[in-house]
C-alpha cells in the first residue's frame, strides 16, 4: 500500500482493469463498492424507502407533453452513520471476519494517527478486502479509518499511496472524518478519473457540502458521461433545483449526443427536471405584491 505513485489521476486509469482479485466485475463496478452503505442506510431508515418515482407530476396547465416518465426529485444517496455500518457488518460478516475486524478496530484505536513509514492500521486497510470480502471491504475500511482517528494528513497519505479500493474508502470516510473543505483535493483527483467506483464515492455527501457550484455541475456531467447513476450523487435535488447554468450544460450535452446519433441518458432528463423545479413565489391579489 505504501508504494508511491507519481500521478494519482493517471494511476487510477491503470487500476480499472486489475480488480478481478477483489471481485469487482466490470459489469457492476459502480455499485458493488457502495453496497454496504446502501444496505446499512436502508436498514437505518426502516419504512422510508425510495419509491417516489413520480413526485414531480405535471400540472394540468403545463404545456409540455413529455413522452417519458418524470422521475423522483427527492434527495439521493444518503449516507449511513458509522454506527449503522458497524451494525450492518456485525450481522453480515462471518465469525472469522468479525473477529478480524474487531481486532483491527482495537489496534487502530490503540495506535491512532501516523507512525513511521506505515501504521499498523494502514496494514489492516490493505487486508480488509481479503479478510472481509469485496462486498464489505469499503465499510470495514471506513470504520478502521475512524477508529484510527485519521486526520487530513493520514487520509491524504492513504489516498495517494493506496490502491483504488483504499482510495474509495477514504472518499467514503470524508463526511465522517473531515468537517471542512481541506479534503477537496482528494475529491477533485477522483473526479478527474474515469474509474466509476471512485466517481461514485467522490460525489457523496462531502462533495455535496463543499464543492463549488462550478465543480459540482461538472461532477454531475462526469457521472452522466461515464454512466454513474445520479442516485449516487448526494443531495442532488437541493443543489440542482432551479440551477439554470446546470440546465444549460445539460442541454448542450444532450444536443451533442443527439447530433452524434447517440441516445440521451434518462438520468440527464431526471436532473434536467430538477433544474426546472423552483418554489413559486407567494401570490397576492395586489398588483404590487402587497395585500390591500
Amino acid at each position: 500500500m505504501t508504494r508511491p505513485r507519481a500521478t494519482p489521476a493517471a494511476r487510477t486509469e491503470k487500476t480499472q482493469n486489475n480488480q478481478g482479485a477483489e471481485g469487482f466485475e466490470d459489469a457492476d463496478r459502480s455499485t458493488r463498492g457502495a453496497q454496504d452503505f446502501e444496505d446499512a442506510d436502508r436498514s437505518a431508515q426502516g419504512a422510508q424507502d425510495l419509491k417516489d418515482t413520480d413526485r414531480s407530476t405535471q400540472d394540468p396547465g403545463d404545456a409540455r407533453t413529455p413522452t417519458r416518465t418524470r422521475l423522483s426529485t427527492q434527495d439521493t444517496a444518503p449516507t449511513p452513520s458509522l454506527a449503522d455500518l458497524r451494525r450492518h457488518l456485525a450481522s453480515h460478516l462471518d465469525p472469522a471476519a468479525r473477529t478480524w475486524l474487531d481486532h483491527a478496530l482495537d489496534e487502530a484505536a490503540a495506535h491512532p494517527g501516523i507512525h513511521g513509514p506505515i501504521s499498523v492500521w494502514e496494514l489492516r486497510l490493505a487486508e480488509a478486502g481479503r479478510r472481509c470480502g469485496a462486498t464489505h471491504a469499503d465499510a470495514a475500511r471506513v470504520l478502521i479509518l475512524d477508529a484510527a482517528r485519521a486526520g487530513i494528513d493520514a487520509l491524504t497519505r492513504v489516498y495517494f499511496q493506496g490502491t483504488a479500493d483504499e482510495r474509495r474508502a477514504v472518499l467514503h470516510a470524508l463526511p465522517h472524518l473531515v468537517s471542512g473543505p481541506e479534503a477537496l483535493p482528494l475529491v477533485e483527483d477522483a473526479l478527474r478519473t474515469n474509474d466509476t467506483r471512485l466517481l461514485s464515492a467522490a460525489v457523496g455527501p462531502y462533495a455535496a457540502r463543499h464543492l463549488t457550484a462550478h465543480a459540482w455541475r461538472h461532477a454531475v456531467l462526469k457521472c452522466l458521461f461515464t454512466g454513474v447513476p445520479v442516485d449516487h450523487v448526494a443531495d442532488l435535488s437541493r443543489r440542482a433545483t432551479g440551477d439554470g447554468e446546470l440546465a444549460r450544460m445539460l442541454g448542450d450535452y444532450a444536443a451533442e449526443r443527439t447530433a452524434a446519433g447517440r441516445t440521451v441518458p434518462e438520468d440527464l432528463h431526471r436532473v434536467l427536471d430538477l433544474t426546472e423545479s423552483v418554489t413559486p413565489a407567494p401570490v397576492t391579489d395586489h398588483p404590487h405584491g402587497k395585500e390591500s
